[in-house]
């Protein structure tokens, strides 16, 4: 009995640890510094300052101290609460969309081996849908327990985007679970460390650049960020489903944007960039293993680059033409890769 106890104990230890290293550490640490990081780089490309003016003795160290005065600001400022016939559900709505963001990468494998990844199971991809989709409720019923009309239109916005978008995503990716034959996203990860005809890496990318195309345009219109933020447009709607909030609960509902704009970076990078696998790179030695979580980490910023840069390029789109995109462009395209996909695996194994 004390045996079975010491190795339950061990294992909630172990998971403990993993989730500290890397969803509060690194998930976390990435997400605090988008919130400086996406402001700065915003202004380069509108040749603009950008956020410098928080300063510790006149040293402002390119606005970085903005990353400390930001939490110190929302801590400290009024929490105001509209009145409204639901005040627990509007301060439990900023929960619910922040802890599903953070869950979700519990199965994430950001190395090789059990080790490097939260919790391993055979259907790691199935987990993140479920988790994932459970952030809409933050949202709608954070717009709803406002008692505020453009709040109320924002996530009537959210609800029909975020689940029209869900659809397309899923077929997206269903042509990578078929070429590689596991919903499991460590040997997902694995199996894109081969190489094809000897030099070619056997990516998601390669293998499936327009289910690489929908993944990205569907998971960024789920993160409501533009061009898809129709549902925060303040020229239409003041703020939309955060309107009433401030302090803590407007920054979790900011924060939870920057831990999707991360998630969305790490599953990309898992399915379509080979995940922690270095092409022609194999083996256990520690300096191997340090490249590889390297490789990760590498891979995953340069998705999050790109969503900074897709986001301060594109305007916003109407409402119209988002379920339009959604529905007319984006499903049908995702149904005939999958189908397309289906006949060459299909000719391949008669081959």
């Amino acid at each position: 009995m004390h045996l079975v106890d010491n190795v339950l104990l061990n294992i909630v230890l172990m998971t403990l640890i993993k989730f500290a290293g890397f969803v509060l550490a690194f998930v976390m640490g990435v997400a605090t510094v988008l919130t400086w990081a996406e402001r700065k780089y915003s202004a380069v490309l509108q040749n603009r300052i950008g956020p410098n003016r928080a300063n510790v003795g006149n040293v402002r160290a390119g606005g970085l101290l903005h990353m400390l005065a930001d939490p110190i600001k929302m801590l400290t400022k009024e929490d105001f609460a509209p009145n409204t016939p639901n005040p627990i559900l509007f301060r439990l709505a900023p929960l619910l969309a922040f802890v599903p963001a953070l869950l979700v990468f519990a199965v994430v494998p950001f190395g090789p081996g059990d080790n490097f990844q939260v919790s391993n199971t055979s259907l790691g991809i199935l987990f993140i849908f479920a988790i994932g989709s459970l952030n809409v409720y933050g949202s709608v019923i954070g717009a709803w327990a406002s008692n505020n009309k453009w709040s109320l239109m924002g996530g009537l916005r959210i609800s029909a985007q975020m689940i029209s978008y869900e659809v397309a995503i899923g077929l997206s990716l269903c042509g990578i679970f078929m070429i590689y034959g596991s919903l499991d996203l460590q040997d997902i990860a694995r199996r894109q460390g081969e190489l094809l005809l000897g030099f070619i890496p056997a990516w998601g990318i390669v293998l499936q650049p327009v289910a690489f195309v929908l993944y990205l345009a569907c998971a960024i219109a789920e993160n409501k960020r533009a061009p898809f933020d129709v549902a925060e447009a303040e020229s239409e709607l003041t703020a939309g489903y955060w309107t009433e909030y401030s302090a803590m609960g407007f920054a979790m509902f900011a924060l939870a944007e920057f831990v999707e704009v991360v998630l969305i970076g790490t599953v990309g990078t898992t399915l379509f960039l080979g995940g922690w696998t270095i092409p022609g790179l194999h083996g256990d030695a520690w300096w191997i293993v340090v490249l590889e979580i390297g490789a990760f980490i590498f891979k995953t910023l340069f998705l999050v680059w790109l969503q900074m840069t897709i986001r301060w390029t594109l305007p916003r789109f109407r409402y119209d033409q988002i379920m339009r995109l959604g529905w007319r462009i984006l499903l049908p395209v995702a149904l005939l890769n999958l189908l397309v996909t289906g006949i060459v695996l299909t000719f391949i194994e008669r081959a």
